[in-house]
């Protein structure tokens, strides 16, 4: 068994910040990309910021600047530091890993079940 689990979201102002944080927990073998998406309701889910399998870090255009992702790969944990945020980042942030499981012989990909963002005055 592999869980993902975010934390962190929360109501915010205009301008303000928050840091999510996600973890991948279990029978995890290895762990390639991990990353954080975002969805408002009647959307696709869209790419916020994310490690590549190579260890780059890639962003949205719409938060470049504003939003930094890091990871501690000890603690197979992602953050994403949400500066200068604004109402339309209002949304349900989702982590994701790609999961090699212990004894499987497959990446995955593994979602946590979200957290939610809202920023507003």
């Amino acid at each position: 068994q592999v869980q993902v689990v975010e934390s962190g979201g929360g109501l915010v102002q205009p301008g303000g910040s928050l840091r999510l944080s996600c973890t991948a927990s279990g029978n995890i073998h290895s762990i390639y990309g991990m990353g954080w998406y975002y969805q408002v309701p009647g959307k696709q889910r869209e790419l916020v910021a994310r490690f590549t399998s190579l260890g780059s870090p890639i962003y949205a255009d719409a938060v470049k600047g504003r939003f930094v992702i890091s990871r501690d790969s000890a603690k197979n944990e992602v953050y994403l530091q949400m500066n200068n945020l604004k109402p339309e980042d209002t949304a349900v942030y989702y982590c994701n890993a790609e999961i090699i499981a212990t004894g499987s012989p497959g990446l995955m990909d593994y979602w946590g079940k979200g957290t939610v963002v809202t920023v507003s005055s």
